[in-house]
């Protein structure tokens, strides 16, 4: 239960841990698609091939584009690509290494899905059994009255009349699944092999203060959008709780408040205070309007040095005649 909560923090942890346990997840979801799902080869010289490659293909497709979908890293790699320049300068190497970043996410639950399918050979026997040549075989039924491409497409089909208590049918499909696998098997072992020595020789060729800067600006552009959506969330329910509140005050009919001289800034004016400074003097559409397109057409410099300008909320008490009682100017 301890790993467990481990593992769960993890991937709770930031955006990289996130998309890396979605991926995951797609991947198990490959593997759970694949044996669940009834493949019946049509045994059809013309359409085994094309129905074999459309299992082997179309669904790595879907799972690619799902990748991609879900992916963080690809709207923020599309938001730094397509962004007007304004005040901060673009740097290709972060869109490239956002891109290599959701691209092998990405590709990660396709793999999975054509490995499979290659280790299983149900696929590869309804796609190359025709290709055998069945003179490397004994027991090839010749009673039947078929030409020996249209026997040879029925191999995968075992419940077909004319291999029923015959080893012809399991001696090819022995044959044709040991390609399957150890194509498979290839595959996976040249995956692992170029991963490795991606390891191994990228640090001897790339500089590695250049890479910790790429890769610290692009886990940068991931928290800097992530807090502007949860500060846009924060300002717009300020907002609206402010348009409903005056809304029904408005509504209401004009009363007159009489107040005492406040010996000082009471609790609840703390409050209103913070709630105004919330809304950083931005009180009207018109302003949020021109803010947003500010952000998107001239995102600020990154400089930290000079402090953001906050407006002053000052409190006055008049009194019936107008003049003013107290102020904390």
């Amino acid at each position: 239960m301890e790993r467990l909560k481990l593992v769960l923090q993890y991937f709770q942890s930031n955006s990289e841990s996130i998309s890396n346990g979605i991926c995951i997840i797609l991947a198990l979801i490959s593997v759970k698609l694949y044996t669940s799902f009834d493949f019946n080869c049509p045994c059809l010289p013309q359409y085994n091939k094309l129905y074999s490659l459309g299992v082997m293909i179309v669904p790595p497709i879907i799972l690619f584009f799902l990748g991609v979908l879900v992916n963080r890293h690809t709207g923020v790699m599309m938001d730094e690509w397509m962004r007007p320049i304004g005040n901060r300068s673009k740097n290709p190497a972060v869109v490239k290494y956002l891109f290599s970043a959701m691209l092998q996410r990405a590709l990660l639950a396709p793999m999975v899905w054509i490995l499979v399918t290659l280790l299983d050979g149900k696929v590869f026997i309804c796609a190359f059994s025709i290709s055998v040549d069945p003179l490397l075989f004994t027991g090839m039924p010749n009673n039947t009255g078929l030409d020996v491409v249209r026997i040879m497409a029925k191999v995968p089909c075992k419940e077909d009349v004319i291999f029923r208590n015959s080893s012809f049918r399991k001696a090819v499909s022995r044959y044709v699944r040991c390609y399957s696998q150890a194509f498979g098997w290839s595959i996976l072992l040249f995956l692992i092999v170029l991963g490795a020595l991606g390891r191994l020789i990228k640090p001897c060729f790339d500089n590695h203060g250049t890479f910790l800067q790429t890769r610290y600006w692009s886990n940068y552009l991931d928290v800097e959008q992530k807090l502007f959506d949860e500060t846009c969330v924060l300002h717009a329910r300020d907002f609206a709780q402010k348009c409903v509140v005056q809304f029904f005050e408005d509504a209401s009919e004009d009363q007159i408040l009489r107040l005492p001289h406040p010996p000082f800034i009471t609790k609840e004016t703390d409050e209103w205070e913070d709630e105004e400074e919330r809304l950083h003097g931005i009180s009207k559409q018109e302003q949020v309007n021109q803010l947003l397109d500010k952000w998107y057409f001239s995102k600020p410099e990154l400089d930290v040095t000079r402090r953001a300008h906050r407006p002053t909320v000052c409190v006055t008490w008049e009194g019936r005649d107008g003049k003013t009682l107290y102020s904390d100017v």
